[in-house]
């Protein structure tokens, strides 16, 4: 059964780009367009999507907002599962990329990323996975992180001093794999490093998730850096 895409970006030029490659694979395929936030919504209404890849900055509504009330209409009642929103952004868009993971989107790319990049992405983020491993965008949350104002509040922040307190109510190992997570490991790696069984692992993480009251693993990679548990390296330059 093929993955329903759903495409959004103000540009028609790029949708179109992304349609032909896309199309190209064999289990996806690109079921809609829209050229903006507000657009996306509304067609959401009326089409079954699996996965969206999503612009940023667009007119009338950008895709962070679009994210935060797609992924919030997934958490009312009696509610069919939204679809998953995977965001493309460049390089100098770490602050939106930053916001658009807290609204709860599954992860982002660069949209200069290659082909196999992106379908691999589309199909880690419709089995569930958070594409939060490859290099460029570990990269990124490195850069967005030390950014003023984000990971690195003030001392006495209440963000900062509720993390801390979250912290202290996972067990050593919880917070070790919650620090694996952050750096971008998968469960296997995770397994991997720490000796374990990746079933385990997948224990580790759902009881990391519950305590900590998130829905995903790109929200406990935002987690760990807002509470300090992860510290960013020097940004690239």
């Amino acid at each position: 059964m093929s993955i329903r895409v759903a495409l959004v970006d103000d540009q028609e030029l790029i949708r179109t780009g992304f349609r032909m490659v896309l199309e190209s694979q064999p289990d996806i395929e690109v079921v809609a367009e829209a050229d903006d936030g507000d657009t996306a919504l509304a067609m959401l209404a009326g089409t079954a999507v699996d996965v969206i890849v999503m612009d940023v900055r667009m007119p009338r509504m950008d895709g962070v907002e679009a994210t935060r009330r797609i992924r919030a209409a997934a958490e009312g009642p009696e509610t069919s599962p939204a679809p998953q929103v995977l965001i493309l952004t460049t390089f100098d868009l770490d602050e939106y990329a930053y916001q658009a993971l807290r609204a709860g989107a599954a992860g982002f790319m660069l949209k200069d990323a290659g082909v196999e990049e992106i379908t691999q992405a589309i199909r880690h983020v419709h089995a569930g996975d958070a594409v939060v491993a490859p290099s460029t965008t570990r990269r990124l949350l490195e850069h967005f992180t030390a950014l003023p104002g984000v990971a690195s509040g003030a001392p006495g922040d209440r963000r900062d001093d509720a993390g801390t307190e979250a912290l202290a109510g996972l067990t050593a190992r919880e917070r070790e794999v919650l620090g694996l997570i952050a750096g971008g490991m998968s469960n296997a790696e995770i397994a991997g490093r720490l000796g374990l069984a990746e079933g385990t692992v997948k224990i580790h993480v759902g009881s990391v998730l519950r305590k900590l009251g998130l829905r995903d693993r790109v929200q406990a990679v935002v987690f760990a850096y807002e509470s300090g548990l992860v510290t960013p390296r020097e940004p690239p330059r």
